[in-house]
């Protein structure tokens, strides 16, 4: 679970990436615009997981204070 939430913030932060340098959307270039049902999906995903992965910042914290 952790690695494809990471993967998923990793495709978000490079689309983000091509946003902010380009201004070219790749998810939604790819699957029809930002409000088709498929794009709307793909970045639901990727916004749980980032959330997802905000754990992991306290999963780090909690092993190292345990150890």
């Amino acid at each position: 679970m952790d690695r494809l939430a990471l993967i998923l913030v990793i495709i978000g932060a490079l689309n983000w990436l091509l946003v902010g340098l380009f201004q070219f959307d790749l998810v939604a270039n790819m699957f029809g615009g930002t409000s088709s049902m498929v794009s709307r999906i793909i970045y639901s995903l990727v916004g749980l997981a980032g959330l997802y992965c905000l754990t992991l910042l306290f999963r780090e914290r909690e092993q190292a204070k345990n150890e």
